[in-house]
């Protein structure tokens, strides 16, 4: 690996990255609520 990291270190890394960005992808969805219903026809769109 680069930098002699072994792989474990890079496997901890990647799951901690990963934790990370869905726990801050979930606060932001908390925060800010999208009120999926009065979207109206936009979901249908994509």
């Amino acid at each position: 690996m680069p930098a002699g990291v072994p792989m474990s270190t890079y496997l901890k890394m990647f799951a901690a990255s990963l934790l990370a960005m869905c726990a801050g992808a979930e606060v932001v969805h908390r925060y800010y609520r999208p009120d999926l219903v009065s979207a109206g026809g936009l979901l249908f769109y994509f």
